[in-house]
């Protein structure tokens, strides 16, 4: 198999992941609306580049770590709590890191917009 074939494969099986998260995951789709928004007030607030920049990156990492948090999620569950006790613990910790990468991802938001809202508004 030459390396085209080989990369199209990953492609395709990276795409089968992408769609049963988007199909499956109530979390990642409410996360690309939540993204879809966040698009849509860059170009309507014309934010500058660096700030989109940083907006994209952090639409990115939060959309990652739902990614991990479902894999993790997965692999639990076939480990099951049986296995050991941890294993909610385990599944516990890495939603306080999707949480903890949203709450993250609010403030830098509110911290570009807010100037462009506040202007909006006329304060």
């Amino acid at each position: 198999m030459d390396r085209l074939e080989q990369f199209k494969k990953s492609f395709l099986h990276a795409l089968r992941g992408l769609r049963y998260v988007v199909v499956h995951e109530k979390n990642f789709q409410n996360e690309l609306i939540i993204a879809c928004v966040i698009v849509i007030a860059m170009v309507f607030f014309e934010v500058t580049r660096a700030e989109m920049i940083v907006l994209i990156l952090v639409i990115a990492g939060v959309l990652v770590m739902e990614l991990f948090n479902t894999v993790v999620e997965r692999v639990v569950d076939i480990l099951k709590p049986r296995v050991h006790p941890y294993a909610r613990l385990i599944k516990d910790l890495m939603a306080a890191g999707v949480l903890v990468t949203c709450i993250l991802a609010v403030i830098v938001g509110f911290l570009i917009f807010f100037p462009y809202i506040a202007e909006m508004l006329g304060k």
